[in-house]
């Protein structure tokens, strides 16, 4: 199916709309924008630019606003509907061009969506826009069998390891562990025992 036709009404109000059939809530995407937040100030990333690749309805661009109030918030879809409803470029990460640089940069629940070569073209396209911190996060295999409510969740992804997902990431992102990755040049740092190190 085609991705306007996928990523439709229907769709979002099934899986966003609706409280019943709702993969996830403001409240919980609050929590994940002073996740995010937290950790970026953290680690002293200041933040001017924020890019959100996939960013859906918008939950979370009322939580990082109150954190950086004057941070300007860009948001990428693919989604015809949404790009129409909400003002958001219509582009996906893999396709995106842009040449301007961002402090934060999101990547959450969108990858599973894409084929190999195209996840590998996204990430590559994460690490050339990302001046600092990214937020990645994608439905696993793992994930899929043992943690997310299948009921609420869209089954018609590509199932991979989170091991696939971290050797990709890791060729342009040092893992910090919660879903944060620093980009390799950034002059940012942390302790060890703050990282995903290995075991």
């Amino acid at each position: 199916m085609a991705v306007k036709e996928r990523f439709d009404e229907d769709y979002y109000e099934r899986f966003y709309f609706d409280h019943r059939t709702a993969v996830t809530n403001q409240a919980e995407m609050d929590a994940r924008g002073r996740l995010i937040a937290g950790f970026t100030d953290h680690v002293g990333q200041p933040v001017k630019r924020i890019l959100d690749a996939g960013c859906g309805v918008g939950l979370l661009r009322k939580p990082l606003l109150k954190a950086w109030p004057k941070a300007e918030y860009v948001g990428l879809e693919v989604s015809e509907y949404l790009c129409k409803r909400f003002g958001w470029r219509q582009v996906g990460i893999q396709d995106f061009t842009a040449r301007e640089k961002y402090d934060v940069v999101i990547c959450y629940d969108v990858i599973q969506y894409l084929k190999p070569l195209e996840v590998r073209r996204a990430v590559a396209n994460l690490a050339r826009v990302c001046r600092g911190v990214l937020y990645f996060g994608a439905l696993t295999k793992e994930d899929w069998e043992e943690n997310c409510d299948q009921s609420r969740t869209d089954p018609a992804v590509m199932l991979r390891t989170g091991a696939w997902y971290r050797k990709e990431l890791s060729k342009h992102f040092k893992h910090m562990g919660a879903g944060f990755w620093l980009i390799r040049d950034t002059p940012l740092y942390v302790w060890e025992m703050d990282t995903a190190g290995r075991a």
